[in-house]
């Protein structure tokens, strides 16, 4: 025992030199001798169907290939995952646009490299049974919003892009884990929300189906979800940052080809994992939202600039961000992945 004991606490001291070589980025080998960078990812959020490919990326070496040992880690927010990144506290973070444009706009040292989702999953959901067609059909209704984040930012230009006003619908306002609590006890009839995200747990949660309003589809898209990391490390590991974004996007494709299996890699990642039904309708809904007119065809996370500035006139004008720069002030277009 004592034997034992002496040589896990020398391991021990390993890692931890590993870890600690100045600017030098931890290593760890695999089974072939291989040399990998040990990196951390935090999500926006408990892990749901939208990150399934992070998972399968890993499971399927697809990470390991790029010289990635890749550690995924839970968020609380986007706004709190722009602010870990900057910190230095995540190499790399999966946050929301909006949060990483208001980040920017307060100082936070974080560039995007490569937004993901560009198509808005934002919307307004309601139990079918509502009888709600389009947002004409809002008047009067009382909405679950949590103040102060990018749907309820952004909700006041949804309604003028559609003919309402501000005081055509009853905000109430909530945490964003009781939003659908909110709604399921009838204290509201919707509520502002990820399509890809509350909708099929809500469904599954109330026995009934759930619809929707969908941003995008009426009259207001912007970007939602991507990469980011901190301007130290894409000037001190560049070539780091370049594998990251080649290994997300190679996984993304490979996950979209293989859509139950990037399911079932997700399997433990969280003690709050929906089930793999909801899990498989989230990822589905997910695929969706991969490209604009502009960057159909393209690799996932090739961004285009004109969606950019698209992005960024919208939360400007809903105050998210007091005085907006170009596109490269938020996004390094150096770094998109190819085919």
């Amino acid at each position: 025992m004592k034997v034992r004991a002496v040589i896990a606490g020398a391991a021990a001291v390993l890692l931890l030199a590993a870890g600690c070589g100045g600017s030098e980025p931890a290593t760890t080998t695999n089974a072939e001798g291989e040399q990998l960078d040990r990196v951390t990812l935090t999500l926006n959020w408990y892990p749901y169907g939208e990150h399934a490919p992070f998972y399968y990326g890993k499971s399927e070496g697809i990470f390991e290939k790029h010289g990635i040992d890749l550690e995924i880690r839970a968020g609380q927010g986007s706004q709190k995952t722009v602010q870990a990144t900057a910190a230095g506290q995540t190499d790399f973070g999966w946050a929301d646009t909006p949060a990483l444009l208001a980040g920017v706009s307060q100082g936070l040292e974080v560039k995007s490299i490569g937004v993901f989702l560009q198509t808005t999953p934002s919307s307004v959901q309601f139990f079918s049974e509502q009888n709600i067609s389009s947002p004409a059909d809002l008047k009067g209704k009382t909405i679950a919003s949590t103040a102060g984040d990018a749907l309820s930012r952004t909700f006041p230009t949804f309604l003028e892009a559609n003919g309402l006003a501000e005081g055509d619908v009853s905000l109430q306002n909530t945490d964003a884990a009781g939003k659908m609590a909110a709604v399921m006890s009838g204290q509201t009839d919707a509520l502002l929300g990820y399509a890809t995200d509350q909708g099929p747990t809500m469904q599954e949660k109330a026995g009934k189906p759930v619809s929707y309003l969908r941003f995008a589809e009426h009259g207001l898209n912007f970007f939602s979800n991507g990469l980011l990391t901190s301007l130290d490390t894409l000037e001190e590991r560049e070539d780091l940052v370049r594998r990251m974004v080649a290994a997300s996007s190679e996984a993304w494709t490979a996950a979209a080809g293989d859509q139950d299996a990037a399911v079932a890699a997700m399997q433990g990642a969280s003690e709050q994992l929906p089930s793999t039904q909801v899990l498989s309708e989230q990822f589905a809904s997910t695929l969706e939202l991969l490209h604009t007119e502009a960057t159909e065809g393209m690799a996932p996370g090739v961004n285009d600039e004109a969606d950019w500035q698209q992005t960024i006139d919208i939360f400007a004008g809903a105050g998210v961000i007091e005085s907006p720069e170009a596109p490269s002030a938020y996004w390094d277009a150096g770094l998109a992945p190819k085919g």
